[in-house]
């Protein structure tokens, strides 16, 4: 992982405006943090801008940076501390003047440009009245289109604000009770906790009268892979309220967090909504429920993990350079060359879906639990075949239902996928050339973990259509230009070390190769008559 700290970028440094008019403004930067995935990078010199990570869509806020959208501020002049935000796929051409306007604009990266409208949303639906409070069915819906949750699943948190206690709970269980003891009475609340934590049930536990989403082991599908497994949902009966709640309003549970199941995500503060309506009778009548809560969760890697969990290697056909995973990508080995295996983190490092303090993988130059590989196979008349590898380098985890998103302009074309199941994903602003792989049922849906003799891994084989009037393998068009396993991004190697074609190539397509070789045959066959 690259990584630079800006002591002091000096100070009332001007900074040439763009072709706008405006005059020239500055900006003093003071301990900013920028962690590259794509190597070092010396912001000190503007030449060095040409490659520059970042995981937003950098026309859409440069675009707009003249003025804070959402406040009306102006963002030139402004004094920035303390920023630290994860930057990993490659734009092109952006100016320290960009840099400057983007970084005043953002905060870290919980901004997805390839699955914008991404989020986990958490709905908490009043639908039926209690003598001290009422039933509420709880949804966690997956709006992300390629993250997904995995074992051992979401674990959801919030805060009363009225002492509350959770009578009962169908399709779920809160992990602690806490102190029941003022409670004389026969019956014996579920969750006493004023903060209480709940999880889901495992698969086949099912209670009677339960929601029919519950009771997944807390995973949750990613919504373009699996929609129907993308939610869940149990009810609770809350209670210790004074009074008929019908009359005195219950208030909203409040600081909601959802692990799932590490760290990374944000919930906004519950807000009131349109109460939801249900389909009942066949779909004959609608029925609101009494009142609607929700809260809405955005995940940010940089929170989920302190270094990336993969990188990304190239090769081709025409050229026996292999560009592999820039050196400590996810970290850097120990100075002893000849250790094999390597502990992932260290003590104070979290837990994280990826990579855990006790985690051990395989000691390379990278350090990186999981290694993407792109090889460019074959070039024929009309298609060309690309070999796609996912690596995995952890002793002690496999990763079951992962998934792998690939934005490349080849995809804009019909591609045939032999080993894995794709499609294209449709984003707004982005055409589609961004594909989603995962695996095949009963085949390859886990990547298993390495071991002493050998790596886990997966593959297949793409067969990509030609646009002739786009397609070349000159300036690494042939190659990713961003890669997300389980929605996280890939550290990409620098453009300069990419497989070039060899020097004086043509390029011509093969077959107007093969016309003008035919060609010289006939005029050499002339020459000899």
């Amino acid at each position: 992982m690259g990584e630079l700290v800006f002591t002091k970028l000096t100070d009332a440094e001007h900074l040439e405006e763009g072709n706008n008019g405006d005059d020239a403004s500055y900006l003093e930067i003071e301990n900013v943090r920028v962690m590259g995935k794509g190597g070092y990078f010396d912001f000190s010199n503007r030449s060095n801008l040409s490659y520059f990570p970042a995981s937003f869509n950098v026309t859409q806020f440069v675009n707009s940076r003249k003025k804070d959208s959402e406040k009306g501020e102006p963002i030139w002049g402004r004094k920035i501390k303390n920023i630290s935000i994860s930057i990993p796929t490659m734009v092109v051409g952006m100016s320290l003047l960009d840099f400057t306007a983007i970084y005043a604009y953002l905060t870290p990266d919980c901004y997805d440009p390839l699955d914008p409208n991404g989020n986990i949303t958490v709905t908490f639906d009043i639908i039926q009245w209690t003598h001290d409070g009422y039933v509420a069915r709880v949804s966690i819906q997956n709006y992300y289109q390629y993250r997904h949750v995995d074992n051992p699943g979401w674990k959801l948190g919030f805060t009363w604000v009225n002492n509350e206690i959770i009578w009962s709970i169908s399709g779920a269980i809160a992990t602690h009770r806490g102190n029941c003891s003022v409670f004389k009475e026969d019956q014996v609340p579920h969750c006493c906790m004023p903060t209480p934590e709940i999880v889901d049930l495992m698969s086949g536990t099912q209670p009677p009268n339960s929601p029919e989403n519950c009771c997944r082991g807390g995973v949750l599908a990613a919504s373009a892979i699996n929609p129907q497994q993308s939610s869940s949902s149990f009810d609770m009966v809350v209670g210790n309220l004074q009074g008929n709640s019908s009359l005195q309003m219950p208030r909203m549970p409040v600081n909601l967090t959802l692990q799932a199941p590490g760290p990374g995500y944000t919930c906004s503060p519950t807000e009131e909504t349109p109460p939801s309506v249900a389909l009942v009778v066949g779909g004959r009548r609608e029925e609101e429920v009494f009142k609607t809560w929700k809260s809405t969760c955005t995940y940010s890697s940089y929170l989920a993990n302190k270094t990336p969990v993969c990188c990304v290697s190239l090769s081709t056909f025409y050229s026996p350079q292999i560009t592999t995973c820039s050196q400590c990508s996810c970290g850097c080995r120990p100075a002893d060359k000849t250790t094999s295996s390597c502990i992932s983190g260290s003590s104070n490092s979290l837990e994280t879906e990826f990579v855990s303090n006790s985690d051990t993988l395989r000691c390379t130059d990278h350090m990186c639990p999981l290694r993407v590989h792109w090889h460019i196979k074959t070039n024929y008349m009309d298609h060309w075949r690309v070999k796609l590898t996912v690596t995995n380098l952890n002793y002690n985890r496999n990763y079951t239902n992962w998934n792998l998103v690939v934005h490349h302009p080849g995809f804009s074309q019909s591609t045939t996928t032999y080993s894995f199941n794709n499609t294209l994903l449709h984003t707004p602003g982005i055409p589609d050339d961004v594909a989603l792989f995962w695996g095949l049922d009963y085949y390859n849906t886990n990547l298993l973990n390495a071991d002493k003799d050998q790596v886990g891994s997966v593959s297949t084989e793409i067969l990509l259509a030609k646009d002739h009037k786009t397609f070349t393998l000159h300036n690494g068009w042939a190659l990713p230009r961003t890669v997300y396993f389980a929605g996280e991004n890939c550290v990409m190697p620098s453009p300069d070390t990419f497989p070039m074609l060899p020097s004086g190539t043509s390029t011509c397509r093969p077959f107007g190769s093969l016309i003008i070789l035919l060609l010289v045959y006939l005029n050499f066959k002339l020459l000899k008559l």
